[in-house]
């Protein structure tokens, strides 16, 4: 099966999942979104599996340059509309395994997830 790994190409960490997944023969689609965006219901599956918390970027600059009428009280409604709205505040890469997906890079996760 080949896994779907979702980000934006000119991110650091996405380019680090990327070389990994190459050295590592892992055979994967990269679907940018921030140029394909991203339809809801998979943003809302992440949201449900992860939590609306790691999923949504707020150590970026897109998050932080929002006024903080935007950032108080968040939900998990809200936070999917903003994710939608502007997909770079999506925590990159995601990497969708088929049965499941792990949101940021960790080497180790990887490996251990692929085996």
């Amino acid at each position: 099966m080949t896994q779907t790994l979702y980000g934006i190409p000119n991110c650091d960490t996405v380019k680090k999942a990327r070389v990994w997944l190459d050295q590592h023969g892992v055979a994967f689609h990269f679907h940018d979104y921030k140029k394909a965006g991203v339809d809801e219901a998979r943003l809302r599956g992440w949201v449900a599996e992860h939590g609306w918390e790691t999923v949504l970027n707020r150590a970026g600059t897109t998050f932080r340059a929002l006024p903080e009428a935007d950032k108080a009280g968040l939900t998990a409604d809200r936070a999917v509309d903003l994710m939608l709205a502007q997909p770079s505040m999506i925590k990159r890469p995601v990497l969708d395994l088929g049965g499941r997906t792990l949101v940021g890079f960790k080497p180790e996760l990887y490996a251990a997830a692929l085996g």
